[in-house]
C-alpha cells in the first residue's frame, strides 16, 4: 500500500519547497467552492492526461471525522492538529481513485456524513491544521511528480508554481442541486433548502478564513460550470493541460 501519512511533525519539517525543479513534473492545480465538480473533474483529467489524483478535500473531512470521533471541540484548532500528529491520515495510492485512510482503514461514506460536512470547514479554517496538510499535500508532489491536485487553496497556496493551475465556479442554486442528486444516488434522505444553506454557509467559512482562504489564485483559469456538462469542462481541462505540457517539453514553457 503507497501511503503518505501525517502522523507525525516530520511531515511539517520536512515538506519540501514547491518551487522545485523538476523536468518530469507536471502539477495541475483545480480550485473551486464545494459543488462545482473537482473531484469528478480531477479523475476524469487524470485518467486522460495520464496523472495521479490527490483529492485533498478528503483529508481535511478526514480531519473533520477525527474530530468527531476523539469529541474535540472543532473551534479547537491546536488540540485537532495534535490528533492529527497522533493518529494516521494517509493516501493509499494503490486504488484508483485514490482513497484517504484514517489510521489505516478506508472512512468510506463516513467522511460525507453531515455530521462530517456541518464542521470541515470549521475544523479546515483553522491554521495548524492546515499546515500539517498542506505539508504532507507538498510532501506527495515529491514521489508523485504528475499530479492533479484539487481543493480550495492548491493554486493559490500548497502550489503557486502549478504548470496548469484552474477555478472552477457555478452558482451556489446549481451547485446545491447537484449535490442533493449525488446525496440521493446515495439512497439519502435530503432537504434541498438545508443543503443549499449549508453550501453557502460553507462559501462564507472558506472564503473568510485567514490561513488558505477560498480565492482565484493568480493566474488561474477560471471556468463557470452551471451551463457546461461534466464532458465538456474536462474537455476545456485536458486541451489547456495538453498545450501547457507541449509548449513546456519543446521549451517554450517557463
Amino acid at each position: 500500500m503507497k501511503v503518505m501519512s501525517v502522523s507525525s511533525d516530520d511531515s511539517v519539517r520536512d515538506a519540501g519547497d514547491p518551487d522545485r525543479a523538476d523536468s518530469s513534473r507536471l502539477i495541475v492545480t483545480i480550485d473551486g467552492p464545494a459543488g462545482t465538480g473537482k473531484s469528478s473533474v480531477a479523475r476524469m483529467v487524470a485518467t486522460r492526461v495520464g496523472l495521479t489524483v490527490l483529492d485533498t478535500g478528503a483529508m481535511y473531512r478526514a480531519a473533520a471525522l477525527l474530530t468527531l470521533r476523539l469529541k474535540i471541540d472543532p473551534k479547537d484548532g491546536v488540540q485537532i492538529a495534535e490528533a492529527i500528529g497522533v493518529h494516521r491520515i494517509e493516501m493509499d495510492f494503490d486504488v484508483e481513485p485514490a482513497n484517504v485512510l484514517l489510521d489505516g482503514d478506508d472512512p468510506g461514506d463516513e467522511i460525507r456524513g453531515s455530521e462530517v460536512e456541518s464542521i470541515v470547514s470549521v475544523v479546515a479554517a483553522h491554521p495548524e491544521v492546515r499546515q500539517r496538510l498542506v505539508a504532507v499535500q507538498r510532501a506527495i508532489a515529491t514521489s508523485h511528480s504528475r499530479l492533479v491536485t484539487e481543493g480550495r487553496d492548491q493554486g493559490s497556496v500548497v502550489f503557486p508554481d502549478a504548470d496548469a493551475r484552474f477555478f472552477l465556479t457555478a452558482s451556489s442554486g446549481v451547485r446545491a442541486k447537484r449535490r442533493v442528486n449525488q446525496l440521493r444516488a446515495m439512497g439519502r434522505e435530503v432537504d434541498p433548502e438545508s443543503v443549499l444553506q449549508g453550501i453557502e454557509a460553507r462559501d462564507r467559512i472558506d472564503a473568510g478564513r485567514a490561513d488558505g482562504p477560498l480565492i482565484r489564485p493568480q493566474g488561474a483559469i477560471e471556468i463557470e460550470t452551471d451551463s457546461l456538462t461534466l464532458a465538456e469542462v474536462v474537455d476545456r481541462l485536458v486541451e489547456i493541460v495538453k498545450i501547457v505540457e507541449a509548449a513546456r517539453d519543446s521549451g517554450g514553457g517557463s
